[in-house]
């Protein structure tokens, strides 16, 4: 489905983006109406960025996107000369780095350059997705007409839109920004990724308030290492991408970022030297107290079990006085439930019976793994267990590390496919369950069990404690609201809160 694109469209000269660029004139003046880097979804009146690739170069489809209806070509020389040798004759604008003016360039197409909806932003590690519906259903509560983009999906309002990946390409992200003002939605809550800062596909817009939830061990097949990856998110707290910040100190790179950062910036933790404090507020866990700046003072709940969802809906919190909302309403308006799927969700049967408490958790780190099962085991007098798995094709680094944090809490470990991708299945697992044996040689007692399908593996796991009905907890984690599983690159339907949820029927109907 191609994304959705302002239905009145400006047009802009392609000499006003050459001008604007600092580029040699084209050579002949025409209209642009729309923006995009992907050859397959050229539209009539685009102007089509052929960026150069890993594999290939964009002005290969420089035909194709003729015959599409592009206008105009934004490209560096390489593709100048591509275009030109396989007889290609669109107007175009010539840089040296296009990708790095494409923010830019779909800004002026799209009109986004002064944007008159206001901006959230959100990085980290881990609580992106989590926190961005909580400001969504927050801002919801208070009456704003919102948009959302993020790791699950784009909501226009109440439409909705499968994403292909957190934040999108540059060019998609405007037409979306565009076609939000012109439907007269007042605010967007947005996840930033770090590929995301890194590739330009953020640039040209400016957050009114930016968040930093955490950091740790992700990415690194696509970061050199920590310190670049903390770089990237760290880029987005400057002048040329947001006008002030919320950062939790509750870890290292947070304490760093606040020092380092080129905006203004609040902290928000526990500690007590956070500007945005957060203390426990009686005996239940999920309840909380926020204190902050100007005399805030709000008794809170938190909707989603774990501390981790404690510190995203405080996060919450914070940033919507920061954004300008009223402390008291939004007290109110953040303990609305805001269904965050596949993280944290549960899966249950609606037949009455007595059934073990099933979860599903996007977790795909080992911080993000071992707080999901410290969040259910205080709920869990029975077994604990984790299906658990990691995917191909991405930082190998991390995989014993969550093997090891699924064995540190769970009782009984099931090891299976994630996404695979291109990698063999059975050496991926291999590495996690080296850090499953690691704890175990260590004294921990376990139960282990390899199962390579991951449909097998899920229904193994129920069936290993239906007996113990509501005392046992099953968590299955990794891939969370996704809705395929990635096999040697061909994409299988398969949702894991479907596959759950048919195991417990399964299960439920062999124990009567």
């Amino acid at each position: 489905m191609l994304s959705p694109r302002p239905t009145t469209p400006r047009r802009t000269p392609l000499r006003e983006v050459a001008t604007l660029l600092g580029a040699p004139d084209p050579g002949t003046d025409v209209d642009l109406t729309g923006v995009t880097l992907d050859s397959r979804a050229v539209r009539p009146g685009d102007l089509y960025a052929a960026l150069p690739g890993a594999r290939a170069h964009g002005a290969d489809f420089a035909a194709q996107v003729v015959q599409a209806g592009a206008v105009a070509v934004l490209t560096d020389a390489a593709g100048a000369e591509r275009m030109a040798a396989a007889g290609v004759d669109l107007p175009a604008v010539v840089v040296e780095a296009p990708r790095t003016v494409l923010g830019a360039v779909a800004a002026r197409v799209y009109g986004t350059e002064d944007l008159p909806v206001r901006m959230v932003g959100i990085t980290g590690t881990n609580g992106k997705t989590t926190t961005a519906y909580l400001v969504h259903s927050a801002l919801t509560a208070l009456g704003h007409d919102v948009g959302l983009i993020g790791t699950v999906e784009t909501r226009i309002g109440d439409e909705r839109v499968g994403s292909v990946r957190t934040t999108p390409e540059a060019p998609e992200l405007h037409a979306l920004l565009a076609v939000m003002a012109e439907r007269g939605l007042d605010t967007c809550v947005m996840e930033v990724s770090s590929h995301a800062l890194a590739q330009h596909r953020v640039d040209g817009v400016v957050y009114d308030v930016a968040l930093f939830t955490n950091l740790s061990q992700d990415h690194l097949d696509f970061h050199a290492d920590m310190d670049d990856y903390f770089a990237a998110k760290a880029s987005l707290f400057t002048p040329e991408r947001a006008r002030r910040g919320l950062v939790c100190v509750d870890d290292a790179w947070g304490r760093r970022l606040v020092g380092e950062a080129g905006v203004p910036v609040e902290s928000i933790g526990h500690a007590e030297e956070a500007d945005w404090r957060v203390a426990a507020d009686g005996s239940d866990p999920a309840a909380f107290r926020l204190t902050g700046p100007a005399g805030v003072d709000l008794h809170l709940r938190s909707s989603l079990p774990g501390d981790f969802n404690v510190t995203n809906t405080a996060m919450a919190a914070a940033a919507l006085v920061l954004a300008g909302e009223d402390p008291a309403r939004t007290g109110a308006a953040v303990l609305a439930d805001p269904h965050v799927p596949g993280r944290m969700e549960r899966v249950a049967l609606e037949d009455g019976g007595a059934h073990p408490l099933a979860v599903v958790d996007y977790a795909h780190t080992p911080d993000a793994i071992a707080a999901a099962l410290r969040a259910l085991r205080p709920t869990t007098p029975g077994t604990l267990v984790c299906v658990t798995g990691a995917g191909g094709d991405r930082d190998r680094d991390k995989r014993h590390a969550m093997g090891a944090a699924a064995a540190q809490v769970a009782d009984l470990v099931v090891v299976t496919d994630d996404n695979p991708r291109s990698e063999d299945p059975a050496a991926i697992r291999a590495a996690v369950l080296e850090g499953v044996e690691q704890v175990r040689s260590a004294g921990r007692e376990l139960r282990v069990v390899e199962v390579g399908d991951r449909r097998r593996a899920i229904r193994e796991a129920v069936a290993a404690v239906v007996a113990e009905g509501a005392d046992a907890t099953v968590a299955v984690v990794g891939k969370g609201h996704e809705r395929g599983q990635d096999v040697g690159g061909v994409v299988h339907p398969f949702d894991d809160r479907d596959e759950l949820l048919e195991a417990l029927r399964l299960a439920g109907a062999v124990a009567r």
